[in-house]
């Protein structure tokens, strides 16, 4: 049996240790920052050791949003404006960067990231009357900067295919980053904008193991489905490259010129990695993960991001946060570097066309969020 209390624990019994979740990356709900409440999980000495937590069930809220495009000014990212579509992720990749977003919502960035969905049903909607604005600047929207715009839910809501859609008739440049092998599905649309130069799919690939894979990002498409996308895409004449993410020491560092030459042979053009990071609450989240699936490399693997991030598990500065710094970091560099060249894959962006846009007409009437979505009641 495990037993949450709000105190911490004091009353004899040894702290439980992580059971992992069936099909999910994190391995419990970490008290997120904004909680006043703490929570820990103690072992009282009645459960059995196999005993395997009830599978969690996927539930999708409906957001209606006042707007779909969101700024940032980083120097770290070749972008300035992005969409995404759903709120959490179901991939459950442990690792992932958004899950402390979830802590704004009220929700854990735990298992509530990959279990307690939002999809902003209102997307396509919402776009077209940002870009319907005058004064609008084109510059190219990236898709899936912080959660996948090819989860599973996106087979029922088809959000991404809506704004794609919208992309092409407005004639505006795009660029897509993935885990899911579901990208293969608008193979028609992003043909198309390829056509006149308006897209770039970049497919996220750390690791080819399926193995850690499967614990790493449960629900996300195996590494050889996305290496099938990748071929599939290029075969259509649409410029992919693969995003090695994130480099993980001792866990997938190993995997990195495997990925290059398997992405090249795909028919990728272009790559770019970035090291693991840790803000907010993923330290804890990876934390669990790592005493519940490595427990014998956990140290190993903390001291290394600790020599990374100048001794800290996480280093929020533009210009290191991506990479990291120290011996460890340059080794890698080194190592990707030279693998790009030895295949040809340009460690850069894809270049897009800007000149082409072509601002929407007026709205028509918002359609209907589809049937059978599971949703949860609307957000205000």
């Amino acid at each position: 049996m495990r037993v949450e209390h709000d105190d911490s624990p004091q009353d004899g019994y040894p702290q439980a240790p992580p059971v992992p979740q069936r099909g999910r990356g994190a391995v419990l709900n970490v008290r997120h920052r904004f909680e006043g409440d703490r929570r820990d999980a103690v072992d009282d000495g009645w459960a059995a050791p196999e005993e395997e937590p009830p599978p969690l069930r996927t539930e999708v809220a409906i957001e209606r949003a006042r707007k779909i495009l969101s700024r940032n000014d980083s120097p770290d990212i070749p972008f300035d404006r992005a969409i995404n579509p759903y709120r959490g992720c179901e991939h459950g990749c442990v690792y992932c960067f958004a899950r402390p977003t979830h802590a704004y919502l009220g929700w854990s960035p735990g298992l509530d990231f990959e279990t307690r969905l939002v999809a902003k049903a209102n997307a396509v909607e919402a776009l077209r009357a940002e870009l319907g604005r005058p004064g609008y600047r084109v510059d190219v929207i990236n898709i899936g900067s912080a959660t996948d715009a090819y989860q599973p839910i996106e087979r029922q809501w088809k959000l991404t295919r809506g704004l794609l859609e919208l992309l092409l008739e407005t004639r505006h440049p795009v660029s897509l980053v993935t885990k899911g092998g579901l990208v293969a599905r608008d193979v028609d649309l992003l043909a198309r904008l390829a056509e006149l130069k308006l897209v770039a799919v970049y497919v996220s690939i750390g690791t080819l193991d399926g193995h850690v894979a499967r614990t790493l990002e449960p629900r996300a498409a195996a590494p050889w489905k996305r290496l099938e996308a990748v071929r599939t895409l290029a075969g259509a004449g649409v410029p992919v490259g693969v995003s090695l993410a994130p480099v993980i020491p001792f866990i997938t560092d190993d995997h990195i010129e495997h990925v290059l030459e398997a992405a090249k042979e795909a028919g990728a053009r272009a790559a770019f990695y970035t090291m693991l990071r840790l803000p907010w609450e993923v330290k804890d989240v990876f934390s669990d993960w790592l005493e519940a699936h490595f427990p014998d490399r956990k140290a190993r693997v903390l001291h290394c991001l600790e020599d990374l991030r100048g001794g800290k598990l996480n280093d929020a500065r533009f210009g290191s946060r991506m990479r990291g710094q120290g011996i460890w970091a340059d080794l890698v560099a080194q190592r990707f570097g030279r693998a790009a060249r030895r295949h040809g894959l340009a460690d850069r962006r894809i270049e897009l066309e800007t000149g082409l846009f072509r601002p929407p007409p007026r709205s028509p009437r918002g359609k209907e969020p589809p049937a059978d979505t599971g949703q949860m009641p609307l957000f205000g």
